[in-house]
């Protein structure tokens, strides 16, 4: 696999190294020697499976606080556009996102820095996200940002069509 760091501090873009022959291809997901040269020290304790029926489906943007949770995302099935905030309180990089498409077909996973919120708008039906959790999810420590707050300025490359009333809910970033 090939790490490239983001613009965000600790963030990284993971992508893998795929090999084809006739019975089609190989690719390691992770790999924990490459993940630790590159200053990445995680346990993975959680795997979840989110299925999104719609394009235009938005999650997010979710949190843990105060177990921090880091998170490795992919795509399994269709695409999805996947934004993470650093939202540290002595990172240089506080308060900056970015976003990157995520596919089956580009096999790009991110890597999420604990500290870090997370949301994602699905590009087309049918899209599947698998991700592995750094700890476990505790729902009175869930929170989340506001995915339209105009403090953080995130361009979403479509319309949020279905969203829960949770997120909908969620309040907006304070520095």
């Amino acid at each position: 696999m090939k790490l490239t760091p983001l613009p965000l501090q600790d963030a990284f873009l993971v992508e893998p190294i795929t090999f084809e022959d006739e019975r089609g291809s190989f690719s390691r997901a992770w790999d924990r020697e490459t993940a630790l040269e590159h200053g990445i020290d995680v346990e993975w304790v959680q795997y979840n499976l989110s299925t999104n029926k719609f394009a235009g489906t938005l999650r997010g943007l979710h949190y843990q606080f105060p177990r921090w949770e880091a998170k490795l995302v992919r795509v399994v099935r269709g695409a999805l556009y996947d934004v993470i905030v650093d939202i540290r309180e002595a990172s240089p990089t506080r308060g900056k996102w970015v976003g990157y498409k995520l596919s089956a077909v580009n096999k790009r996973a991110l890597y999420v820095p604990p500290g870090f919120a997370h949301g994602f708008l699905t590009l087309e039906d049918d899209t599947d996200l698998y991700y592995q959790m750094s700890e476990f999810y505790v729902a009175e420590q869930a929170s989340g940002i506001r995915f339209d707050d105009p403090a953080l300025g995130i361009e979403w490359p479509g319309e949020a069509k279905i969203m829960s009333d949770r997120d909908r809910a969620l309040p907006s970033w304070t520095a």
